[in-house]
């Protein structure tokens, strides 16, 4: 029964060879909140946990204990499973992030002190409205807040505007009790206020380098002064304030800088990605390649071996029937052990080879019951090609500066470099700052009418009302302020300026000279790349000749012992040749194969030869199933 379960498993799996294609794969980005735009922003993106489990692929793959492998199976669990591919895919998205806090502008904000708002009233509400107004003060016990509650963040360069509108609003309530050394304008010794300050803002930077603040205040009084002709009383103020840089600080190319940068390491990030993929297919097909050659080196020992005991045995016979001397004997069965020896080490060669290769295609290694207990068994073998046709090498160099990530990181990072470079150069500019501010107030309250020495005083009846005669006042600028100015300023020798640019200059110069150095290298790379394949192939075919010869030479000899032309050690020195031999054709087919991967790298077609499509990458689920090996054709 338990036969034909796994018959028809098989079968399955044979009709379906894509179903474990399609299994579900959690996505690692940090997803936004979904909530209504009124707190939506201050709702933190979730990140998903770490994704440990292997795919499903792996357990479609093993059959029997065993893990029977294609090249591109390989490289498909290589992308789907590897560590190091899965801790790549977060770049891409913490760039994104990183945009769009640079989209946001500015430097990081402060947090406003609100303590230095308790307790205040607006110019001639109250007494001592009245007193600050007149220049004077009265005696006080509390001492206001004077220091500056925001964040100082400091960058070389201009700092870019806030590009996101930020609302502020600030509520207190405050009781206070104030002794008068003079008593003559509040009419009591102890003057008590109660208040009630409310302060709005909203405020709006832009990218060309200004700024705009709508602010609204309202304080609220009630105190216990009989002189007050208007108690309680509200006095409303509504501003709008405008700023914007001339020199220092001015244009939108200059601002955007950092948005720029920003957008260029997207780009910087994605190729990043794509040169860690590239590494890690091709580490997977040396690796591969390596278990490959491994099984067939382990088969040229056994064989070895095979034909070393059976010298001896033969050996044997003949000493006992007369016709060879015992000490004879003592060289075959020498090279039984030496074969032996020689096997252990190659079986040995395999399983490390199996784990590395086990490694790179789970994200658990041996630590997985299912993957430590199978063998892998490589399908593929490293095809040969009657020839390479290689193109002119003029051609692979043009296409390595084209297709290769590491070249294209090395620009974006100069671009990156002469976008920051916009910031010191404008920085050496002193600073010219055109400001203006339109404001208007109100004052209104309930009449309070006041008699001293014999005299009623009455408020004027036009102040005398609520917040809504108040808001009046302000809407129809009864009381208007307007204000506008130029603020200049020029440090003496501007040294820190100069200094930033200067290094900033010749940093970008040198990231000029180092990139023209990577393209020089490419150039240099792909040549040795061509010399190394075509050296690999001549090594190859020699070995093979080599390998032909020393079979034949064993033959010959192995012919001559049994017509008693020859001796065991003439015999075994062949058998020892020819195992050389052999294991120079497997080394020399392998040498091949990884100079055939690295070219495919160093021109930049690693992903077109091996068909990858980077989007399945980035998911971390690879839609294909078993392919066979890329054509020759498709390579360079």
């Amino acid at each position: 029964m338990n036969a034909l379960r796994r018959v028809l498993a098989i079968g399955l799996s044979c009709l379906c060879p894509f179903s474990f294609a399609y299994a579900d794969t959690a996505s690692i980005e940090a997803a936004k909140p979904s909530a209504p735009v009124l707190w939506r922003p201050y709702m933190a993106a979730e990140a998903p946990p770490i994704r440990l489990a292997n795919s499903p692929r792996l357990r479609q793959l093993v059959r029997a204990g065993k893990l029977y492998l294609t090249a591109q199976d390989a490289i498909a669990l290589a992308l789907e499973n590897n560590i190091d591919v899965e801790v790549a895919r977060y770049n891409p998205l913490i760039s994104e992030w990183q945009l769009e806090r640079a989209e946001a502008g500015g430097a990081l904000p402060g947090v406003p002190s609100s303590a230095s708002q308790a307790g205040s009233v607006a110019s001639g509400q109250g007494v001592q409205g009245s007193q600050a107004a007149a220049g004077v003060s009265g005696g006080s016990t509390s001492s206001s807040a004077s220091g500056n509650g925001n964040a100082s963040v400091a960058q070389i360069g201009p700092v870019t505007q806030t590009l996101d509108p930020i609302f502020q609003e600030t509520t207190t309530f405050s009781h206070k009790s104030t002794p008068q050394t003079n008593s003559t304008q509040s009419g009591v010794q102890n003057l008590i206020d109660n208040t009630r300050a409310y302060s709005a803002s909203l405020q709006q930077g832009f990218l060309s380098g200004g700024s705009a603040t709508l602010s609204y205040t309202n304080h609220y009084l009630n105190e216990n002064a009989p002189s007050d002709l208007l108690n309680p009383s509200e006095a409303p103020a509504l501003s709008l304030s405008v700023q914007h840089n001339f020199l220092n600080g001015f244009g939108v190319a200059v601002n955007a800088r950092n948005i720029t940068v920003a957008k260029i390491g997207v780009k910087t990030s994605d190729l990043g990605f794509r040169n860690s993929v590239i590494q890690v297919v091709v580490n997977v097909l040396n690796a591969y390649y390596a278990l490959s050659s491994d099984y067939e080196s382990v088969k040229a020992k056994q064989t070895a071996l095979d034909v070393a005991r059976k010298f001896f045995s033969d050996n044997q016979k003949q000493v006992e029937v007369g016709t060879l001397a015992p000490l004879d004997v003592t060289t075959a069965e020498a090279q039984v052990a030496a074969s032996e020896r020689d096997l252990v080490v190659a079986q040995t060669t395999l399983q490390q080879d199996e784990i590395t290769l086990k490694n790179m295609l789970s994200r658990t290694g041996t630590a997985d019951s299912l993957l430590a207990g199978v063998q892998i068994v490589p399908m593929d073998k490293i095809a040969m090609p009657a020839s390479d046709d290689l193109p002119p090498v003029a051609d692979l160099v043009k296409q390595a500066r084209a297709n290769r990530p590491d070249l294209a990181i090395s620009r974006q990072n100069l671009a990156s470099a002469q976008v920051s470079a916009l910031g010191t150069a404008n920085g050496i500019l002193p600073s010219l700052v055109g400001f203006a501010t339109l404001s208007q107030a109100g004052l209104a309250g309930k009449s309070h009418p006041y008699t001293h020495n014999g005299v009623t005083e009455y408020p004027d009846p036009y102040v005398v009302g609520g917040i809504g005669t108040a808001l009046g006042q302000v809407f129809r600028r009864n009381y208007p302020t307007d204000t506008g100015g130029v603020f200049f300023r020029a440090p003496l020798g501007n040294r820190q300026a100069q200094a930033d640019y200067g290094i900033d200059q010749l940093q970008l110069r040198q990231t000029q000279l180092n990139e023209e150095k990577s393209a020089k290298q490419a150039e240099v790379d792909v040549m040795n790349s061509v010399v190394a394949l075509r050296q690999a192939r001549a090594r190859y075919e020699a070995a093979v000749h080599n390998r032909v010869l020393a079979q034949q030479l064993l033959d010959s000899e192995q012919k001559k012992f049994a017509l008693g032309a020859s001796t065991p050690y003439a015999v075994v020195q062949q058998q020892r040749d020819l195992t050389a031999a052999q294991s120079t054709e497997i080394a020399a087919l392998v040498s091949y194969g990884n100079a055939r991967v690295a070219l495919d790298q160093t021109v930049g077609a690693t992903l077109e030869v091996n068909r990858i499509n980077i989007g399945e990458v980035r998911t971390g689920k690879i839609v294909q199933g078993p392919a066979a090996p890329p054509a020759e054709d498709a390579r360079p």
